[in-house]
This record gives structure tokens, C-alpha cells and sequence, in this order.
């Protein structure tokens, strides 16, 4: 990519309603253009159905834009962790059959979660789920915590999952997503980069953190989102201090999802700390 130097407000994580947002790809596009951002990635669940239109949508507003997808990975005994992948070939066959591999099974998921919320009293979930979603195939906790909501079993959609659809919680049904080495081998096959998205909220002690980032550093992963919506100013400086001791590059981005269900809104982040390598400089 061109004139990276130039890039003063870089979002590199982001969805839409292919995934488990609320916009879709182009209003996503649009949002982030009037927000200030000038270079976009979005990056929806182990789907890529949404990038040509983001990708059409920002040259017409002559935007910077790069393909990327957020590819979940199981890691450990039963923890969820994701890569984002930037700088791909959306078409390329491995990785597209990569996803396509990781995306079944979820209808199954969905509907083992609904028969365990149906056990705490909340019935038609996952039919109230499927309201949410574009794409059946991509149902998800978020579209869940949707309809939670809009029974009014909870105020907001942090408190759903705090409650009953984080891990450990009546509603979570673990599933297995590919392996760390699966998504890096398809990012790299496909040209991408590699970049461990929002460290900060893995629920995993310190000791845990380090094995997964130095088993991440070893299978080739490039980078690591120093700055997230979900980061606080101590985990910036934390992940800051950690890209600089493993030599990733940092990435910024804010896991926006859609007006007022977001951390915080596309391109609203604080700026990456000083002494670090951004990403893009080598999209």
C-alpha cells in the first residue's frame, strides 16, 4: 500500500451485518469516512461476503481500504481467541475453504444454546437469534443477546453476555473453530498478514497470554492490535510494551459492531503509543 506514512487514523477491525454488526458493509464504509478514518479494514466473523462492497464503497469515496476477515480460533483446553487477517486475497481457494470449514457447525451451536437458555426461562431464542442475522449460516452470540434484549430479560447487550452467554454462563455451548496454525497458514497462503486481535479480553492468566502470543510469534503471526475498543489505557501500554518485545507490528482498531452496541465508534480510538511499528506500513 501506498503513502503509508500519510495514515493518521487507521481502523483495522471492524463488522458488518454479514457477520454479527448492524450496518451493513457500505454504511460501515461511510461511517468510518465521515468519522475521519483513512484506512479501513473490515473484517467480519470468518466471512468475506462483505468485502467487495466495502472495498467498491470506499474507492468511491476515495477512501484507503484493505481486505480482511476476523477468523475464530480455538486455543488450549476451551478458549476462543481470533486472528484478524489483513492484506488478503479474498478469493483465494484456501482460505476460502478454510472459513467455509470454521462457519459449520454453528446452526448446531445455535441451536444447543437455545435449548440451554430455554433451562433458564428464555424461550424462542433461537428463532428470536435468526431475526438478527443476514446470513443463517453465521448465527452467532451477538444476534442472541439481541433477542435477550429485545425481551426484555436484559438493558443492553454487555449485560447479556456478562450473565448468560460468556463462557462458564447457562447459555455458552463451547465449539471448536480451526486451530492457531490452520488461520495462519490460510492468512499467509492467501497474502495476508496475521495480527492477534484484542489481547486484553481473553479471559486467560498471564502465564496463558504469553504461551499463546509465543506460540502466535513462532507460527509466523505478524502483529497484534495494540489499541482496541475494548483495551484500557493500562492494556495499551501493556500490548505497546509486548509488541515491542516480540517485534509485531502494532495494529489499531475498534471492534466496532453498530451504533450504541460498540465500545466505541469506528476511527474513536487513541492513537497508537510512540516506538512501535504500525501495521500498515507494511499492507
Amino acid at each position: 500500500m501506498n503513502s503509508a506514512s500519510n495514515i493518521t487514523n487507521a481502523d483495522l477491525h471492524c463488522h458488518s451485518n454479514v457477520s454479527d454488526g448492524l450496518l451493513t458493509p457500505a454504511e460501515v464504509v461511510r461511517r468510518a469516512c465521515a468519522n475521519g478514518v483513512d484506512l479501513l479494514a473490515l473484517t467480519d466473523h470468518d466471512e468475506l461476503a462483505g468485502v467487495a462492497e466495502a472495498r467498491a464503497t470506499a474507492s468511491e469515496l476515495g477512501m484507503r481500504y484493505v481486505d480482511g476477515v476476523e477468523i475464530s480460533v480455538s486455543w488450549g483446553k476451551d478458549t476462543t481467541v481470533h486472528v484478524v487477517a489483513l492484506g488478503i486475497d479474498p478469493a483465494h481457494a484456501q482460505l476460502v475453504a478454510g472459513l467455509q470449514q470454521v462457519r459449520s457447525g454453528r446452526d448446531q451451536r445455535a441451536q444447543m444454546m437455545a435449548a440451554e437458555l430455554e433451562k433458564v426461562g428464555i424461550r424462542g431464542a433461537y428463532e428470536g437469534a435468526l431475526r438478527f442475522v443476514g446470513n443463517p449460516a453465521l448465527v452467532g452470540r451477538a444476534h442472541f443477546a439481541r433477542y435477550i434484549v429485545e425481551s426484555g430479560h436484559a438493558r443492553d447487550v454487555k449485560t447479556v453476555f456478562d450473565y448468560w452467554l460468556a463462557k462458564g454462563k447457562p447459555g455458552y455451548v463451547a465449539h471448536v473453530w480451526a486451530t492457531l496454525a490452520q488461520a495462519i497458514g490460510w492468512i499467509h497462503a492467501a497474502g495476508g498478514m496475521a495480527v492477534m486481535a484484542h489481547p486484553g479480553r481473553y479471559r486467560i492468566s498471564n502465564k496463558e497470554l504469553r504461551q499463546l502470543l509465543d506460540e502466535f510469534k513462532q507460527l509466523g503471526g505478524e502483529g497484534v492490535e495494540v489499541v482496541s475498543g475494548t483495551h484500557s489505557a493500562d492494556q495499551i501500554r501493556e500490548f505497546a510494551n509486548i509488541a515491542r518485545s516480540y517485534g509485531f507490528f502494532a495494529s489499531r482498531g475498534s471492534d466496532f459492531h453498530g451504533p450504541g452496541e460498540s465500545w466505541i465508534d469506528l476511527g474513536r480510538m487513541s492513537a497508537l503509543p510512540d516506538g512501535l511499528t504500525p501495521i500498515w506500513e507494511r499492507l
